[in-house]
Parts: C-alpha cells; sequence; structure tokens
C-alpha cells in the first residue's frame, strides 16, 4: 500500500496529558465486533473484565458489525475509560490493538483515491490544529509509511463510477488546491473564484451526469467532450487574467453584511443546548459578548467585525491568512468533494465554515484585547486562532444539526452561488 499525507500530519504525534483538551470526550464511540471480541480476550481474568463487561453495552439501535457496541460514558461526557492523568486505561494496559476504530484512528482521517491511501486531519484535535494552522509548509503533501496509516483497511472509499463526477474528480480537486493557493489575490477573492468555477461546471459535472461515449455505453471510457469542456473550464480559472478579474467583480459588489454575522451568530447559538464542553461554551458567550451582546443587532456586529478584520489584517495579515488558507487546504484533502450533492454545494460548506471560525476569531478575548495593544505577540494571536479553529471543529462543523442547516441555507443552483456571495464578503 502506498499513502500520502499533508506535512502536519506526518509530524503528528499524540501528547495525550499535555493536550488542553480530550478526544476522550462528548462523543459516542462505537466499537466493532471484531474489536469488542479481542477487548474481551485481553481483559479476561484481569480486575478490567467487570468493567468492560458494565461499561461496553450492545447498541441499542440493534446495529452489527462496525457499530455493534458502545463505550460508556461518566456525567461528565468523558469515556469511563479515561484515567486521571487523561490517557486511555485500556491503551495503557492492553495496547493500541484493543481500541475501538473511532478510538484508534482520531485524529486521522482516511481516504482512499483508486489505489492511493490519503491520510488528512481533524483540526477538532488541538495538536493537530497547531500544526497545520501554524506552519507554513502544514500542506505540503508527501508520502508516509503503512503504519502512520494505522488502520487503512477502514479508509473510506471514493466512489469511481460510471459518471464524469467521479471519473475527473481528481482532476477537479488538484484544480480546487491551485486556485486556493493563488496567493497574489486575498482569500476571499480566491474562494470567490471556487464558486463561480462550480457554477460554470455544474451544467455537466454533477452526479449522474452521463460521462460515456455518445452511444451512451455504460461499460465504454470517459467521454472525450466531457473531459474536454472540463480540461477548458479549469484551465480558465487557471489563468491570471481570470483571477484578477474575479478579485474586481467581488470587490465592486456592494452587499448588506448583517446576514453574515447573523448566521454565523445563529450556528454558534444553536450548538450550545447540545454541547457540554465548558471550553466550547465559555469561547461562544465570550464570543457574544465581544460583539455586543445577545441583543446587538446583526449589522451593528457586522460594523464592529469589519473594523476588526481591518485592523487585524494591518498587523498580522499574511499570518490570519496562513490560518485561513491552510484550514480551506485541508479542508479540500479531508472532505471529499464527490460526498456533496455537487460542487457548489461542497464549496458553500467551505466558506460556512471559514465564515464561522472566522467570527469566531474576531470575536475572541484575546484578539480583541491584541488589537488595542498591537505589540502584543504573535503567540497570543497564534494560541487564540488554534482555540477557535478547534472548539469550531470539533463541536460545529461535524454535528449533523449545522450540516443540516447548511443544506438548507446553501439551496439550490444560482440560488447557492448568491448565499455565497454573502458569505465571501464577510471573509
Amino acid at each position: 500500500m502506498t499513502a500520502s499525507a499533508p506535512r502536519y500530519m506526518a509530524r503528528f504525534r499524540c501528547i495525550a496529558e499535555a493536550c488542553e483538551d480530550t478526544c476522550c470526550a462528548g462523543l459516542t464511540v462505537p466499537i466493532s465486533e471484531s474489536r469488542w471480541s479481542l477487548l474481551r480476550q485481553k481483559v479476561a481474568g484481569s480486575p478490567d473484565e467487570a468493567r468492560v463487561a458494565a461499561l461496553i453495552t450492545p447498541n441499542p439501535d440493534g446495529a452489527t458489525g462496525q457499530q455493534a457496541g458502545l463505550l460508556g460514558k461518566r456525567a461528565d461526557g468523558h469515556c469511563a475509560f479515561l484515567d486521571e492523568t487523561k490517557l486511555c486505561s485500556l491503551q495503557r494496559r492492553y495496547g493500541e490493538a484493543v481500541l475501538p476504530d473511532g478510538c484508534s484512528v482520531f485524529p486521522r482521517v482516511l481516504t482512499r483515491w483508486g489505489v492511493q491511501v490519503e491520510m488528512a486531519g481533524s483540526l477538532a484535535c488541538p495538536e493537530t490544529a497547531r500544526l497545520c494552522l501554524l506552519a507554513e509548509d502544514a500542506l505540503v503533501r508527501e508520502p508516509v509509511s503503512e503504519a502512520q496509516a494505522l488502520r487503512p483497511q477502514l479508509a473510506r472509499q471514493v466512489a469511481s463510477g460510471d459518471d464524469a463526477w467521479t471519473a475527473h474528480a481528481d482532476v477537479v480537486r488538484e484544480a480546487m488546491l491551485r486556485l486556493l493557493a493563488r496567493r497574489e489575490v486575498p482569500f476571499s477573492a480566491r474562494l470567490y473564484a471556487l464558486g463561480r468555477m462550480a457554477l460554470d461546471l455544474g451544467d455537466f459535472y454533477f452526479p449522474g451526469h452521463a460521462v460515456t461515449a455518445a452511444s451512451g455505453d455504460a461499460t465504454q471510457e470517459p467521454s472525450r467532450s466531457a473531459a474536454a469542456r472540463l480540461a477548458d473550464v479549469l484551465r480558465t480559472y487557471d489563468a491570471e487574467d481570470t483571477l484578477h478579474a474575479l478579485r474586481a467583480q467581488l470587490e465592486a459588489l456592494e452587499l448588506p453584511g448583517g446576514p453574515w454575522a447573523g448566521i454565523c451568530a445563529a450556528v454558534l447559538r444553536s450548538r450550545e443546548a447540545h454541547v457540554g464542553s465548558q471550553r466550547y461554551l465559555s469561547l461562544v458567550r465570550a464570543v457574544r459578548a465581544s460583539y455586543g451582546g445577545a441583543d446587538s443587532a446583526p449589522d451593528d456586529a457586522w460594523r464592529l467585525h469589519v473594523t476588526r478584520r481591518d485592523a487585524l489584517a494591518s498587523l498580522h495579515g499574511a499570518r490570519v491568512d496562513q490560518y485561513f488558507l491552510n484550514h480551506a487546504l485541508n479542508h479540500v484533502l479531508r472532505h471529499p468533494f464527490t460526498e456533496a450533492p455537487s460542487l457548489l454545494n461542497a464549496v458553500f460548506l467551505l466558506v460556512l465554515r471559514a465564515s464561522v471560525v472566522r467570527y469566531v476569531l474576531l470575536g475572541h478575548p484575546a484578539v480583541a484585547a491584541l488589537l488595542d495593544t498591537p505589540g502584543t505577540p504573535v503567540a497570543t494571536l497564534d494560541a487564540a486562532a488554534v482555540e477557535s479553529f478547534q472548539l469550531v471543529a470539533k463541536h460545529v462543523e461535524q454535528a449533523p444539526q449545522f450540516l443540516d442547516f447548511a443544506q438548507g441555507l446553501a439551496g439550490e443552483g444560482p440560488e447557492t452561488f448568491a448565499r455565497l456571495l454573502i458569505l465571501v464578503k464577510g471573509l
């Protein structure tokens, strides 16, 4: 097996008890029949036998296979097997092999493109967030050893069907990564260009679109005409003139900012009742207070956001751009766009996630204080960024409620692009 990973994941090592958070809290963790059986064998006759029998229970939904059992949780939401030093008592005594798949692989995210296994990372882990956001070369992709991918058999497969959507997915993804990396224009202009590219591809590049030659035989190779049309559009967006023209279009657009602030605030507010993490709740409440409190009008929050955004750009613009570029590149690697109903929908979700974390970062108390004292070391900004990106990734980005909200907000086709414009203007 060959595997690859962005450089930050090749550098990743769990810092265990030194971590400011724990991945062993707030989640419902399933265990497969095979891992559950192995664990029972390992603990047989030990003091842990009764604990394992009591704290791992059959899935109440009746699921079998990969979802056969569920690990118990303490009253505070932490895993019942987490010890007083913030380490997994099962792993410490019996080794990595007994861990459920989710525990073993996290924060790694494994995807198989053809024969290649790719390992990206979840920024829900503070250490991966640090490594991803703070190093300029973090997203350089390189080969990694098979051992670093841990359980490659768990890699989700990018579907390889008979339509253009999957046949050309890797080509489209590489074009997305190239476009995001074009630093000669602002980050917001790159996202705008990405949305326009997705819109231009939308009439022929979507799931299920005929990909075969004129005969319509589904067993033939992908249609040359589809490939040619795709190549033409991607070539247009590789051109320097296109990117600068789109930047000018974006800068000329005058859109109200209140809806952007209102959307971001609503996303955070919707998660509060579902999250038990005091780190998350404390930050969200501090951010809300920073923008004027619960009764603040979205237009007022927007004006404050723009003032802070411009001030932070003048002080640490390159550093902030690096955070958001690395976040976006990682998003493209971590979330195959083929799982979305359209390329435009996938881009919309990327922009929505960037908007929410931008709102949080600019409302972070440490960032607000930094703007009042411009001599503050950049390490303070870095720490605020890691906390903002990590907590949003852990408690918002993958939550079913957020994904449902995003799908409803996006709408379809041109409507999606119009709503994407509102989000892009906030960045």
